[in-house]
This record gives structure tokens, sequence and C-alpha cells, in this order.
């Protein structure tokens, strides 16, 4: 039997509904991979805030972030692959948002740092949330206005708002070859966000990519939301958790436990032969 690269989404399904890795998941997914299990997850997370909610999870595995514009080595922050927007790319979506007033918060490496920038005095509840809830993030970087708002090698944009409000924008770039747009409810919260990101950012491309570090001959992956499609699609087999959205079930190979059920970590363990 060939090499399988195992692969599973974080919010909503390897996370419970507090945002954690249960320790049974933690300790049963560290031992699969000290065997020899081939494992990473791919989440629309910073590696900053993946590291937290992951904490205690084996970081001897690279992982995809920002839904597939980085693969990172978390054990030593080496980029393994990266996507950045180009200068005209940036301006599009600039002035997108300028026109219907959207105040968008801005991923990118300035002077070599990652940053997460917006400008104060402009965020929405959701907004305001999201930013609460980082209280220690290094990455913050609030600006007084837009001047150096989209600073340095952008590669991300979240927009967080009414879905009535976003629609027209996410309709308008998803037909542009140049981005690929992703627009859902917040997972807890009544919020849509809409996220932007270069065209060949995708848990797709990354797993294709990594599938190919790694000498994988097969994929078979773990989700919960619609953002979980593409990497699906690129499966050999997937596996919805039983609280992910209907229109991920219809594309699954199988159905598995809740989050809140250790789905993904059981499955694993109960298909422990494949990895030898």
């Amino acid at each position: 039997m060939g090499r399988t690269l195992y692969v599973t989404d974080l919010d909503g399904t390897l996370l419970n509904t507090h945002d954690r890795i249960s320790p049974y998941s933690t300790r049963t997914i560290n031992r699969l991979v000290e065997e020899g299990m081939l494992f990473t997850y791919a989440t629309a997370r910073s590696l900053v805030s993946a590291s937290v909610v992951a904490k205690g999870l084996s970081t001897n595995i690279p992982v995809i972030v920002y839904n597939g514009a980085f693969i990172i080595n978390p054990a030593t922050g080496e980029m393994l692959s990266e996507l950045y927007f180009q200068a005209e790319e940036i301006q599009k979506v600039r002035g997108l948002l300028m026109e219907r007033q959207i105040n968008p918060l801005v991923y990118a490496y300035v002077y070599g740092v990652e940053k997460l920038s917006w400008v104060t005095g402009t965020e929405c509840e959701g907004c305001r949330h999201y930013l609460s809830r980082r209280p220690e993030d290094p990455r913050k970087r609030p600006l007084r206005d837009d001047r150096e708002l989209y600073d340095g090698k952008v590669f991300y944009f979240t927009c967080i708002g009414e879905k009535e409000e976003l629609q027209p924008v996410y309709d308008l770039l998803s037909r542009d070859g140049r981005f690929r747009c992703t627009l859902q409810r917040e997972l807890y919260r009544p919020e849509f966000w809409l996220e932007i990101m270069p065209a060949k950012a995708s848990k797709a491309e990354a797993v294709r990519a990594l599938k190919k570090l790694w000498n994988c001959d097969r994929v078979v992956s773990f989700g919960d939301a619609v953002n979980d499609i593409p990497l699906f699609e690129e499966s050999d087999e997937c596996y919805a958790v039983a609280n992910g959205v209907e229109e991920l079930k219809a594309r699954a190979t199988g159905v598995i436990g809740s989050n809140e059920e250790d789905g993904v970590a059981r499955w694993l363990a109960g298909h422990a032969e494949k990895y030898a």
C-alpha cells in the first residue's frame, strides 16, 4: 500500500466547541504520528492562532495555514510554500472595498514581520469580538487611517459583517481569476466572513504540494464547512464530522463523529493498520 497523507480542518472539526483539541485527540494523534502516520492540519487560521488552539499537538509536521496561502514548519518557522498578492490585485480589492465602505483586516508581512492591520474606529461588532479574543497577538497593528493599511507583502483580506453587504464583493471577485474567495457565517457567531486570497491559495493546492513533498499516493481528509469542499475534491477519501454542513456531507465518503466526540481521532485510531 502506498503512503497516505491525512489532513484535517481545525475549527469545527478537530477543535471542540471550546476551541481546543481534547486530551484524547491530542494523545491519539501524537501517538499515531510517532508510529509513522503522515498527518497535518489545514486551516484558515494563522500559525500564531493555530499554535494556540493546537497546543500539545506534534510540531514535527508542516501545517497549512491561511486557507493554503502558506505551508509552514511550525518547529522552525520555515516557509515551504508562500503566496502573496500582486500590486494591481491589492489595488483592485482596495478600490472595491472603499467604494462599498467595507473596512478590512489586512494580513501582510511588513518589513519581514507578519502583521494584522486595521483602521481603529472602523471596527464592526464582529471585528471587535475577533480582535478582543487576541489580546496578546503580536501581529496586531492598529492604524489611525488607511495610508499604511496595505503596506508590505499582502497575502490575505478578511471582511466581517452582514451577508448582504459582503455578497456583492464576493460575487465580483469570485468572477476574477486572480482571486479566491470564501463567504460563510462565523462558526459560533451571527456575522459573516468574506475572506479574499490569491487565486492559488487553497487547501487543495497546498495539499497537492505537500503530497508531492512527502511523496504520498493518497489523501484522506476531514472537515465541517463549505471552505473544505476544495480539500475534499483533492482527496481520495473525505469525511465530514457529524456537526458539519449538509453541503459538505453530500460530497463526503462518509460522516464520522462530531468535533465534540473526537470524531477525527477516533476514526484515525480505528484505521491504524494503514500507517504501516
